[in-house]
């Protein structure tokens, strides 16, 4: 459902400020849905409904994954290309510190902290893309080339 009237998180005050046109989209929150409740109630393709994944290295340096929500991280090759022993999904907790969004409602935008971005290049090459604005059930559509202005992510091929 495309919504007119919609809560401001600090995702979408982000967005505003970059001039990043978007249009939100809220759907019934499932716990541990994921992408693909996203997608069916989107009526979206999974590929294009983005993954916010926060993840630690070794050194409990914490940094941001998009990913496409049907695909899953290589953690090795991230790790390879970090030039870390280990990488590993932070706890719902740990996340939460870092970014200042719960579990299911973490966006890129807006985070507590500035942490660094890896995108899997091939979101690059899609039209549009679904990522979560802040809150639990609300992603903003958006234009991949937007989000690499807003963010200067770092381009990485980890996609299993």
């Amino acid at each position: 459902m495309i919504e007119t009237k919609y809560p401001t998180t600090q995702a979408i005050r982000v967005l505003k400020e970059f001039g990043i046109p978007f249009t939100i989209h809220s759907y019934k929150y499932e716990e541990h849905g994921g992408t693909a409740t996203a997608a069916r109630e989107l009526q979206a393709d999974e590929h294009s409904v983005i993954k916010t994944l926060v993840m630690e290295t070794d050194t409990h340096e914490p940094l941001i994954v998009l990913m496409h929500g049907d695909k899953e991280v290589s953690t090795k090759n991230l790790a390879r290309v970090l030039g870390v022993k280990t990488v590993h999904p932070c706890e719902p907790d740990t996340a939460l510190k870092h970014t200042g969004y719960m579990v299911g409602g973490i966006s890129p935008f807006g985070t507590r902290k500035r942490l660094k971005v890896y995108l899997e290049k091939s979101i690059a090459e899609l039209p549009v893309i679904y990522i979560n604005a802040g809150k639990r059930g609300l992603l903003a559509e958006i234009c991949p080339q937007d989000l690499i202005k807003a963010l200067s992510p770092v381009f990485v091929e980890i996609a299993l």
